[in-house]
């Protein structure tokens, strides 16, 4: 049985691919499973994939499916996998030779139901380091974490046990539905103080594409408020909910609404972001989070009304 599956979608991925997989066939963690899913690709990225399949028969897998975005090659990857637990890697992102094999014995010493590292943001001049915060609780994890995939351990009978806790199909922000989702049942988590993962920033990416898909991030909030409300959940965390939701779409959401060129979907999305936040959650600014935490981001966060979000979104444009 594997230790690890390591889960890799790819779509259209030629230039990168390569030395995402040399990363991984080249783990120090033998029994590592690699899972390739060939999510509908147009160029010579399964080329690629099917070399290394045949090279690394032992450890690598590979399979095809039609094009259904990331989410949905990370779904399917998920019921191929067979390890202890699982990771996801963007096919254009690459890792250090350690990075699973420190992360597993982690896992296992503490038995952990998630071990999460770092990572550095990889520009093609700069890199810097993200390091994350540590969290007390899942109240704590529900408004701190950071919500990306690729930098974590999750033990894989938490996905099998929960089939519906699964990634966003056909929607941007994936990550977001699919980590806030499967929180609930993470117990007990670890860290590796290491920047491990090597986040590769591409200009044209989807993440640093900007337009009216943008308005997605409405829908997948609203789906992990329903997946919450329909498992009883949502009283339990109603606090982290209505605060991520507002954190959502006044700070991250916000910043990629205002840098849309098309004038009239960027304010026809700015219009959407206030009347959703005050309809969804009408007393937002009394949230315990937002006004017991003085960090600067809250500190704006609670300076924005009515005036001052127009104002914002013509300065930070």
């Amino acid at each position: 049985m594997p230790k690890v599956s390591v889960i890799v979608p790819f779509y259209n991925v030629e230039k990168y691919i390569e030395k995402c997989l040399n990363s991984l066939v080249n783990q120090t963690l033998k029994e590592i499973e690699i899972i390739l899913v060939n999510d509908g690709s147009q160029d010579n990225s399964y080329k690629i994939a099917k070399e290394f399949q045949e090279k690394y028969a032992d450890k690598v897998k590979y399979y095809e499916k039609p094009n259904g975005g990331l989410g949905d090659a990370r779904n399917f990857g998920i019921n191929y996998a067979t390890g202890e637990y699982i990771a996801f890697l963007d096919s254009d992102d690459y890792v250090e030779p350690t990075m699973y094999e420190e992360m597993y014995e982690k896992a296992k010493q503490e038995d952990a139901d998630m071990v999460e590292c770092d990572f550095w943001w990889e520009y093609p001049d700069k890199k810097r380091e993200d390091i994350g915060p540590e969290y007390a609780n899942q109240k704590e994890m529900l408004y701190k974490s950071r919500v990306v995939a690729w930098n974590k351990l999750i033990k894989t009978e938490i996905y099998k046990n929960h089939p519906e806790a699964r990634f966003a199909v056909g929607l941007r922000y994936e990550d977001v539905e699919g980590f806030y989702k499967i929180l609930p049942y993470i117990k007990k988590v670890s860290y590796v103080r290491k920047c491990f993962i090597h986040y590769i920033q591409r200009q044209g990416s989807i993440s640093n594409t900007q337009n009216k898909r943008n308005e997605e991030i409405f829908t997948v909030l609203d789906n992990v408020i329903d997946y919450y409300k329909r498992n009883n959940l949502y009283d339990e965390f109603q606090q982290e909910l209505e605060y991520v939701y507002a954190r959502y779409l006044l700070c991250s959401s916000f910043l990629r609404i205002v840098k849309i060129k098309d004038k009239t979907i960027k304010q026809e999305l700015l219009n959407k972001t206030w009347q959703n936040l005050n309809t969804k959650f009408p007393d937002w600014k009394e949230n315990e989070i937002l006004n017991n935490n003085k960090s600067m981001k809250n500190l704006y966060i609670r300076s924005v009304n009515k005036i001052t979000f127009k104002i914002y979104s013509y300065i930070l444009r």
